[in-house]
């Protein structure tokens, strides 16, 4: 079945019933935007007609939605219709289109939707949905970072806690940079021959997670667990020394994790953890999939020194189990991760003359792969409806064989101008 059926029927389900309100008033809202991005390194992309830029494009979304006067029904769509200057053709994005139904006890939601779980600032463990990396990296507003899954989710409220089910049919890849429009890592840059292999749209691969939630000691405290594949690929090459072919394949994955999150201080502190277990490698032993981990995270962020001022720092590890099983299987030649991994990320925020303008930085650093990525931003809100923001996406690191090392020639600037109706 194809991935998007469920998506595209319910829009059109949407736009059968549309007449048939169930309120006073549908809504209708949207954007106009554009969004551009040139290198600042001098380097450039031999990619249709824009070589130096990594993203130029015009894009406008339409959004509609209409619930009964109960709220015991409704329907959402958010459509994307956008023309890529780069490549010059133009495309319709679906991002999200879904049904719902709810009552005292439960909620249901059917279709494409976006699912967001953890307490982690642009860190993910137990949010194991799909991510458009490549748009993170290129300078999009945010929200682009979260894709759409087309899923089942239904939310059930008893006494002592909250759950959240969430049903996947069809399996979606993170977005990750291709090599095409970003430069990357590539240690078989010359092989051309390459295929991607995704689980199939089967009963038996059908991707489930649980969220069960409550309060704790004014903490908002979450358990969570999640049984599918793993959204980041593996390699595998028909030979390590002269490969001719290589293909690209999805493991076995199940997460098993918590999170809390609270006030202490005059500042909120967040705390997450989850077990990534290997399943069709737990002993470690095979080079082509990821072993086990355990990640996690703290992080705390509080107003200082002055009026509209906020700051936020996070630890995060990730720490590989079967170490020594990787390091005597790793291929020669190949970079080694280390046993323990860790990021540190920093934040800070302000926000003058009432809000409309804000200025914002964003660091990632690792002092184990010693590489690193900053984003300063300023956004102003002209009006009500129209604003504008401009950044700067700066990569580095010691080597070119660590994530954000790769990325050091991708130095650049974006500017984006939205107007909201």
């Amino acid at each position: 079945m194809n991935k998007m059926k469920i998506p595209v029927n319910i829009f059109i389900i949407i736009i059968l019933i549309q007449p048939v309100t169930l309120s006073a008033e549908v809504s209708l809202q949207g954007f106009l935007q554009g969004s551009y991005t040139p290198l600042i390194t001098g380097e450039n992309r031999d990619i249709g007609s824009g070589s130096g830029f990594l993203l130029a494009e015009e894009r406008v979304q339409l959004k509609l939605s209409d619930y009964s006067p109960s709220g015991s029904a409704g329907y959402f769509a958010k459509t994307d219709f956008f023309r890529d200057s780069i490549e010059g053709d133009a495309d319709i994005e679906m991002r999200e289109a879904y049904l719902d139904f709810s009552s005292d006890f439960y909620s249901l939601r059917l279709g494409r939707q976006i699912v967001t779980w953890g307490v982690g600032d642009l860190l993910f463990i137990n949010d194991i949905f799909p991510k458009d990396y490549q748009a993170f990296f290129t300078g999009r507003p945010l929200e682009y970072l979260k894709t759409g899954s087309d899923a089942f989710k239904l939310d059930f409220y008893p006494d002592f806690f909250s759950a959240e089910v969430v049903l996947l049919p069809f399996f979606e890849p993170d977005n990750l940079p291709d090599g095409r429009r970003l430069f990357i890592y590539d240690p078989f840059s010359a092989v051309q021959d390459r295929e991607i292999s995704e689980p199939s749209s089967e009963l038996k691969n059908m991707e489930l997670a649980l969220r069960l939630y409550r309060g704790i000691f004014g903490f908002d405290t979450a358990l969570y667990a999640y049984k599918g594949f793993s959204r980041f690929p593996g390699m595998s090459p028909d030979s390590f020394t002269a490969p001719s072919k290589i293909s690209f394949f999805f493991p076995e994955l199940a997460v098993y994790g918590f999170s809390s999150q609270g006030n202490i201080l005059d500042g909120l502190l967040s705390l997450e953890a989850g077990y990534y277990d290997s399943l069709e490698d737990r002993a470690g032993a095979d080079p082509l999939i990821a072993n086990s981990q355990t990640r996690f995270l703290a992080g705390y962020q509080r107003p200082l020194f002055w009026k509209e001022f906020n700051a936020g720092l996070q630890y995060y590890g990730e720490y590989m189990h079967g170490y020594a099983n990787y390091e005597k299987n790793n291929p020669q030649g190949f970079p080694a991760q280390d046993k323990l991994r860790r990021y540190l990320t920093f934040r800070m925020t302000q926000f003058l003359k009432y809000q409309t303008l804000k200025i914002s930085l964003f660091a990632f650093y690792s002092p184990d792969d010693e590489d690193y990525f900053v984003i300063p931003e300023i956004r102003y809100n002209m009006t009500d409806e129209m604003w504008i923001s401009a950044g700067v996406n700066l990569f580095g690191g010691k080597t070119e064989t660590t994530f954000l090392g790769q990325l050091d020639q991708n130095d650049n600037a974006y500017l984006t101008m939205r107007y909201e109706f």
